[in-house]
């Protein structure tokens, strides 16, 4: 609409004394509000929750959420993003990052979390889970090739924990 908006005249002179806005007054609401309201269910909706036993990935096609085991967890990718310009949808260079994957090839990367218990860094989180799930011994692809790069925006704590949970191997 936007295209045809610049090189247009007419359809400019329409948009300008507004007889486009009323024609379709209620058909543009419409969608408007459709829109917006399917936009906060799928952004309120995406949630996955990680307990000790069980993760319960809750999406906008599976809103009861999807109950899987811990043991149903067939591997773990971790490392942290090198190079690449940072995007909406792209990581930023040094960004860590900790990818499951389930069986049914359901990929979570734990690093993406909205919150954690008790206000407590996502990080000192996951390597808790980290221990638990080597000595499961759930294979672990891990990776330090990016490592010093995470080291430019973190304290000392955080690249700590992180180095931690890349160095975790059985």
């Amino acid at each position: 609409m936007g295209f045809f908006y610049l090189f247009n005249k007419d359809l400019r002179e329409i948009w300008r004394n507004g007889r486009l806005f009323k024609k379709y007054r209620k058909l543009v609401i419409a969608a408007f509000s459709t829109f917006n309201v399917v936009l906060i269910y799928t952004v309120i909706s995406a949630v996955t929750v990680i307990t000790y036993d069980k993760i319960i990935d809750y999406s906008f096609l599976a809103p009861q959420g999807r109950e899987y085991s811990l043991v149903e967890i067939v591997k773990i990718n971790t490392g942290v993003y090198g190079k690449g310009r940072p995007s909406l949808f792209k990581h930023s260079k040094g960004d860590f990052f900790y990818i499951i994957e389930l069986n049914d090839g359901t990929k979570i990367d734990l690093t993406q979390v909205g919150g954690v218990k008790n206000d407590e860094d996502e990080r000192f989180v996951i390597e808790k889970l980290d221990i638990q799930l080597v000595n499961m011994g759930i294979p672990k692809q891990s990776s330090m090739k990016n490592f010093e790069y995470s080291k430019k925006g973190l304290a000392k704590v955080y690249t700590d924990k992180i180095r931690n949970i890349l160095e975790n191997m059985k």
